[in-house]
């Protein structure tokens, strides 16, 4: 198991998971719906997301789909995202 510190680590590195988690937490979002509105490519969602997933910071609701996939922020994930915007506001 990956303890918060490494979590807020990760998402702190990279400006796709803050983003792709960011915008998680406001809804449920398909990868292209994300690549639409965060204006990133559709190979870096999908990397984003498979990372994401293994951390359990989000979920995917539809795993039978090829396409159309939703996904949605867990409560993990909403913890490490508020800390994570707590700190960049310092």
């Amino acid at each position: 198991m990956v303890n918060k510190w490494d979590l807020r680590g990760k998402i702190s590195a990279s400006v796709y998971r803050k983003r792709v988690l960011s915008k998680l937490n406001e809804g449920v979002f398909t990868p292209k719906e994300l690549e639409k509105d965060l204006n990133i490519k559709m190979s870096h969602v999908s990397r984003t997301l498979t990372e994401l997933q293994k951390l359990n910071l989000i979920e995917c609701l539809t795993p039978a789909l090829r396409k159309g996939r939703q996904y949605r922020i867990t409560k993990q994930g909403e913890k490490i995202l508020k800390e994570v915007e707590k700190l960049n506001k310092k």
